[in-house]
């Protein structure tokens, strides 16, 4: 079913989307070339720090998702801070998700869809999109996973 407004879909999913992060350090948090905008890695917070651990050893597979989905609202409240209104989202086009994991852990793409599934739910179609998913051995300040996102604007 066709969306018409992004901001009614978030009140009924009960998110309120927070205020949007400020780069750490010599970087922006995003940045466009015609329609494109790139929005630069978020990492996972709880209870306003950050969401640190390593899956497969102190975290487990939901408790990725829960982390992956809170950075998704991130990611959205860093793109309306961007563009002003959600609702010009043309497309969600890629999501890359590096998710702090042993060696052993091989579920990184479950953990990654806490993330994708929001997107869909936010955006209906025009959230559906391209996503690599990697474990990695370590994350800025030890946080369990980092998603950075690619989207085109109408």
């Amino acid at each position: 079913m066709p969306m018409s407004n992004v901001y009614d879909q978030l009140k009924m999913l009960g998110i309120e989307l927070p205020a949007a992060s400020a780069p750490a350090t010599a970087y922006m948090m995003s940045a466009q070339t015609d329609k494109i905008v790139f929005l630069s890695g978020h990492i996972a917070k709880k209870n306003g720090k950050v969401w640190a651990g390593k899956l497969g050893d102190v975290l487990d597979i939901e408790q990725g998702r829960k982390a992956a989905r809170s950075v998704a609202i991130d990611l959205i409240a860093t793109l309306h801070s961007h563009i002003g209104d959600l609702n010009r989202i043309k497309h969600i086009v890629k999501v890359t998700s590096l998710v702090n994991s042993t060696p052993d852990f091989t579920e990184q793409h479950l953990v990654a869809n806490g993330a994708s599934e929001l997107f869909v739910s936010v955006f209906g179609e025009k959230g559906k999109h391209a996503r690599s998913a990697f474990g990695v051995a370590q994350i800025p300040l030890g946080s369990c996973i980092e998603i950075e996102l690619i989207a085109e604007i109408e």
